[in-house]
């Protein structure tokens, strides 16, 4: 089965950033909210983002617009307890009543388990989001690494 996501995530330095690169790279489908003025600022996104603005700066307001827009949230953190932007789109997916899946590094066969999340909710439009860069420093490089793992396992599987 080969990969077939579309990956829904926003703009934010680090996790949504490095998946929304990610995509670029394997030239998967993607989209995402951000907040209003990001696509205009001086820390503005790659313009190859097929990103939407939103109406407000609030950021809950851009995590709750991916997670309504996705099936399912991956959450990437560096610690065990996600905080800040991470924690609120695990509490916007439980509010919004979708399948989340909060990982981090003390986790062994995270692609394993991304994998084993897509498949048990037959997941097609997943949001990726997790801590940004400034509070967690190389979580980006790290979620990404372990999607083009979890790509590469269903790459593998016959379709």
């Amino acid at each position: 089965m080969a990969f077939k996501l579309v990956i829904i995530s926003g703009a934010q330095t680090g996790v949504e950033r490095a998946a929304l690169d990610w995509t670029l790279k394997h030239e998967i489908p993607h989209g995402g909210w951000c907040v209003q003025g990001l696509l205009a600022s001086t820390e503005a996104p790659d313009a190859r983002y097929k990103l939407k603005e939103g109406t407000s700066e609030d950021v809950l307001e851009a995590i709750s617009s991916n997670v309504r827009d996705a099936e399912a949230t991956l959450v990437f953190t560096q610690a065990a307890k996600a905080v800040g932007t991470a924690q609120k789109a695990v509490a916007q997916a439980k509010k919004q009543k979708k399948p989340v899946l909060h990982v981090h590094r003390g986790i062994l066969g995270v692609s394993e388990k991304i994998v084993a999340f897509l498949d048990k909710h037959y997941i097609r439009r997943l949001h990726v989001t997790g801590s940004c860069e400034a509070d967690e420093a190389g979580l980006g490089a790290w979620a990404a690494s372990e999607l083009e793992k979890a790509k590469s396992i269903l790459d593998r599987r016959p379709d």
